[in-house]
């Protein structure tokens, strides 16, 4: 799967233990889940509407969100960077990245770009290690 603002691919797991894997991967380079979505949930308590498994987690790297927020104060309006963990009609579980390049290049600083394609690679790293 790839998009103008995300990438991701379906992964041989199930929702659970891709929720699972996903967050042992992302703690390994260095992020942290802030939040988490149960967009299902959310769903069927707000409007009745029975949907397969779909989270949202909001993934942190302290580190690196310090130097952007540096960069630019303003830029937590693009901040976490969001990971799906989604299960299709058919059973199949998709493991999906926001691209952090796509979403930053709306900043337009040199500094910032770099912070991106920094944090664009350990999520490729995270994809690759599911």
């Amino acid at each position: 799967m790839s998009t103008a603002y995300g990438f991701g691919k379906p992964v041989a797991l199930s929702f659970d233990d891709a929720i699972t894997r996903v967050t042992e991967a992302l703690q390994q380079e260095g992020f942290g889940v802030l939040t988490e979505i149960d967009v299902a949930a959310t769903m069927k308590k707000k409007i009745d509407v029975d949907m397969p498994p779909y989270r949202i987690l909001g993934a942190c790297n302290p580190k690196l969100a310090n130097q952007a927020i540096s960069a630019e104060p303003s830029i937590g309006l693009l901040l976490p960077c969001n990971v799906v963990v989604r299960q299709d009609e058919a059973g199949q579980v998709h493991v999906e990245f926001m691209d952090p390049q796509a979403v930053m290049q709306l900043v337009g600083r040199p500094e910032v770009a770099e912070l991106a394609a920094d944090v664009r690679g350990r999520l490729e790293r995270v994809l690759a290690a599911l």
